[in-house]
């Protein structure tokens, strides 16, 4: 007798089809033309590509246009979803790569001064938006929240840094081969992990489930992480890029780089901690273990800065209603809000970094670079909101605050950066990036043509 199989899981209607490619090709168009257009202005492209989810969002075409807004972004769960997706294959790559980059034995060296500017710059901001919390206006709070809750929440969303903002930013500006950049990111990472493990505490403590076990577990896993990727990690990454190398062309090393990414994002999100950290170690691994070949991965990196990773910045700002800022109490409270974020983070990564030697124009540039909360901030927001300890109004201030943070890094950056004489070092170093845009050797063949 035949078995009737079940049916298969039906393709993507193609109405759904037809907005997904009018939505990705016009967020990229987008993000292409305001990039270059932030590029005229001296601004790195990130700023432009930032402002794209405003100008198609609810803040502008939702207002202008909502006929053809409700009609290009449907109010549906699953057609944002493929954005999602698309957005993290973007921002997982472009963080991986940024980790290949980084100078370990610089982050060893000087790891002291990155734990004291990582301190500082969480602290301080921490604190604030804790003692905020409790004093906001009670209008702005969601009815039944725990004002404790709402107050460590509000203190975990401003202490976050963005690495991926951070990331392209000092990419565009061509400062991830400075001493400073290579700091920026190292203490942006402790500064999202610890962001990571407070908002998971926050989320449990929202839903009467935290205990000194959850808290312990997450720290395990941290740890174990940490241990896995000095062990078995480091010979891992290094035999699967050596067997990759020996083909011809970089088909199948950035084949190997991509899918080493993925599955250790995988695993960091599979332990509650964020898969942007398990792309950032994975990227550390490729550049230090594995010794991967910078000319081989030059076409994924043309991909991702080019393609990619401004989607990603584009499709953040879908979701933010600045609308809301219309009412005097909400647009006060974030001007309160705004100036207790980039004072915090300002101030608490200035005085971290005087405190471990480095002089002013160096902590001006890493307290800059680290008050770009960009789409991280955006993601904490979005988690309080669905837990519902932010009310929509709290939600479009912490907007707010990533939005002109991550607006403001760039000239801050430029104006501090130029005060810093360039070492031997970092003239090595910037050489050593260089062959990241080389195209890979010409074969014997095309060289004797």
């Amino acid at each position: 007798m035949l078995h009737h199989l079940a049916a298969p899981v039906a393709p993507i209607a193609a109405h759904s089809l037809l907005i997904f490619l009018l939505q990705v090709g016009l967020l990229l168009l987008l993000a292409v033309v305001l990039g270059r257009l932030a590029g005229r202005f001296g601004m790195p492209a990130v700023v432009g590509e930032l402002f794209v989810g405003v100008v198609l969002g609810p803040s502008f075409l939702g207002w202008a246009a909502p006929g053809l807004h409700g009609w290009l972004f449907p109010a549906a769960a699953e057609q944002y979803h493929l954005l999602d997706a698309v957005g993290q294959v973007g921002v997982l790559l472009l963080v991986g790569l940024t980790g290949v980059q980084m100078d370990m034995g610089l982050a060893r060296k000087r790891g002291l001064t990155a734990a004291g500017v990582s301190l500082g710059g969480l602290l301080l901001p921490l604190g604030l938006g804790i003692g905020a919390g409790y004093v906001l206006p009670k209008v702005l709070v969601p009815e039944g929240t725990d004002v404790t809750v709402f107050a460590m929440f509000l203190g975990v969303a401003l202490c976050v840094s963005a690495i991926p903002v951070i990331a392209k930013t000092l990419i565009d500006m061509k400062l991830l081969h400075r001493n400073i950049g290579q700091l920026t990111l190292t203490a942006g990472m402790v500064d999202d992990v610890f962001g990571w493990f407070m908002l998971s505490v926050v989320s449990a403590m929202a839903v009467n489930a935290v205990s000194a076990g959850t808290v312990l577990t997450s720290l395990a896993y941290l740890a174990a992480i940490i241990a896995f990727c000095c062990t078995l990690g480091r010979p891992l990454a290094r035999g699967v890029l050596r067997v990759a190398a020996r083909s011809d062309g970089p088909g199948l090393t950035v084949a190997t780089a991509v899918v080493l990414i993925f599955l250790a994002a995988a695993g960091t999100q599979a332990l509650g901690l964020e898969a942007v950290f398990g792309a950032f170690l994975c990227g550390i691994l490729l550049g230090t273990a594995g010794k991967v070949d910078p000319a081989k991965l030059a076409p994924l990196r043309t991909v991702v800065l080019s393609g990619l990773a401004p989607l990603f910045f584009a499709t953040a700002g879908l979701r933010m209603d600045l609308t809301a800022l219309t009412h005097p109490v909400v647009l006060l409270t974030g001007l309160v809000v705004l100036a207790l974020a980039i004072a915090g983070k300002f101030l608490g990564a200035f005085a971290g970094a005087r405190l471990s030697g480095l002089n002013k124009w160096e902590g001006l540039a890493l307290g800059a670079g680290l008050n770009a909360r960009g789409v991280i901030q955006v993601v904490v927001a979005m988690v309080g909101l669905r837990l519902g300890i932010l009310s929509v109004e709290v939600y479009t201030i912490i907007i707010l605050v990533a939005i002109v943070t991550s607006l403001m890094a760039a000239p801050i950056l430029r104006f501090a950066m130029s005060r810093v004489e360039q070492t031997a070092e970092e003239e090595v170093r910037e050489s050593e990036h260089r062959a990241w845009t080389a195209p890979p050797e010409a074969s014997p063949r095309q060289r004797s043509r």
